[in-house]
């Protein structure tokens, strides 16, 4: 293992800085014996950094970037299920299965996550109705707890412990690896269904009625139309093609992936880009260019589930001050107050060109696995303007009173005192994290912010 260093880490939204002892283990065996590393300030491991707030920084303490543990470590490939080390990304695992006709059993809006993280944040994408979040589909994870060391565990043989790490935000314990259930596809391209809503009412009407029609459904939502155009929106659902639905050239190279990105954003961009003007315009060329009903476009993994992949490092458009995303989910029958919660956030202009709605499906048994059954709506703005602070406090005080809850990956700023309410078995995941961990060796600066110890 190299010599830690001394490193100020954020997450992805560039927003409250801290620094760390950072060390990179190079295999496994020093990824497991971090837990024997002198850190009087606890440690946290972290991925790629993709999360949004303060997970896997942890001020004063050692971070453990787990990022040159990665490959497969064993793979079916006739039954589909793969066993991957922890710091193995999506990115990666396409590359490597997509050819062989699989695909990973959930992604988010990016590849940039890794197994270890996706875990810890139990992710979900837009398959949550149909095949819910990660960790449903993962069979076993190999951990390393304080109090009990390397171990092997199953839904079935260590229920606590499997569920209190699904979702757990990393707290319980050092991930090594995981094994889980891969989905099979004929071709790696997906065929689109398009609709271009003019309103709220008819996107939330469509995703009713439709979403179980379809393997992936997501819809983005023009936050800055307002009257009788408020919350129209991109409505795209879809599933992998069959081969028989690719044109002659398409099937030459059906299961064909490549990771590529177009452009890099700058390292300085001009001072408020992301403003009011200029958010209207695009997202306003955005929705126009979209058809107004399209059924069966052949798209690829890229442009149908990852098109902002196709910028890397797009978070520093947001400049200097970074970015709050805000992403709640309330239960089905809380439209009223969805309703609600949009035409605030689109009466208050901040800009944001990345709102995105989804239906989510059941729940897993993870106490802090952000899903329930219910609406999720994503919010992306700057972090800058004195009243936006006010208004997510109040939204959030909403999405309590309507049963529903913050996600804990993309926070970096709700009230500690909301999260019981939130996540109603709290006690007994803090039960969980207090036996694996007794004097608190794992800890990062979201685990201090939020009172998860």
């Amino acid at each position: 293992m190299n010599r830690a260093q001394r490193t100020r880490l954020t997450g992805w939204a560039n927003t409250a800085p801290t620094g760390a002892e950072v060390s990179r283990p190079d295999d496994v065996e020093e990824l497991a014996g971090s837990l024997g590393l002198d850190a009087p300030r606890g440690l946290i491991a972290r991925g790629l950094g993709r999360s949004y707030g303060d997970p896997a920084q942890n001020a004063g303490g050692l971070v453990v970037d787990a990022t040159r543990v990665s490959g497969i470590t064993d793979l079916d490939i006739t039954g589909g299920r793969v066993t991957a080390l922890a710091g193995t990304s999506l990115d990666d695992l396409m590359r490597w299965l997509v050819p062989l006709g699989w695909f990973v059993p959930v992604t988010p809006g990016t590849r940039q996550v890794t197994v270890g993280g996706a875990i810890a944040s139990d992710i979900h994408g837009k398959n949550h109705h149909k095949a819910g979040s990660w960790c449903d589909a993962v069979e076993a994870i190999t951990i390393v707890t304080p109090a009990h060391g390397r171990r092997r565990i199953t839904p079935a043989d260590d229920p606590e412990l499997f569920w209190a790490t699904a979702g757990g935000m990393g707290l319980t314990g050092v991930i090594l690896d995981a094994t889980f259930r891969l989905n099979r596809i004929e071709t790696s391209l997906l065929s689109v269904d398009t609709d271009r809503t003019p309103d709220l009412d008819t996107t939330l009407a469509l995703l009713e009625h439709g979403d179980a029609d379809y393997e992936y459904s997501v819809a983005w939502l023009d936050l800055m139309a307002k009257g009788t155009s408020m919350g129209r929106s991109i409505l795209g659902r879809g599933r992998f093609a069959t081969l028989d639905e690719l044109s002659a050239r398409q099937r030459r190279h059906p299961l064909a992936f490549h990771s590529t990105t177009l452009a890099t954003a700058p390292k300085v961009v001009p001072p408020r880009l992301i403003n009011p003007l200029t958010i209207r315009a695009f997202n306003e060329a955005w929705f126009r260019k979209a058809p107004k009903r399209a059924r069966g476009q052949i798209h690829g993994i890229t442009e149908f589930f990852h098109p902002l992949d196709l910028v890397d490092r797009w978070n520093r458009l947001y400049g200097r001050t970074g970015i709050v995303q805000w992403q709640f989910v309330i239960p089905l029958d809380a439209v009223d107050e969805l309703r609600t919660i949009i035409g605030e956030l689109s009466a208050s202009g901040h800009p944001s060109f990345l709102t995105v709605l989804k239906r989510m499906g059941p729940s897993n048994p993870g106490p802090l696995s952000f899903p329930i059954e219910g609406w999720t709506l994503t919010f992306d703005v700057p972090a800058h303007g004195a009243a936006l602070g006010p208004l997510l406090d109040r939204l959030d005080r909403r999405v309590v009173e309507s049963g529903g809850r913050i996600y804990l990956a993309k926070d970096s700023r709700m009230d500690p005192d909301l999260l019981p309410a939130m996540y109603p078995r709290l006690d007994e995941w803090l039960a969980v994290r207090r036996s694996v961990d007794p004097k608190q060796q794992i800890m990062s600066d979201l685990a201090r912010r939020l009172r998860l110890s």
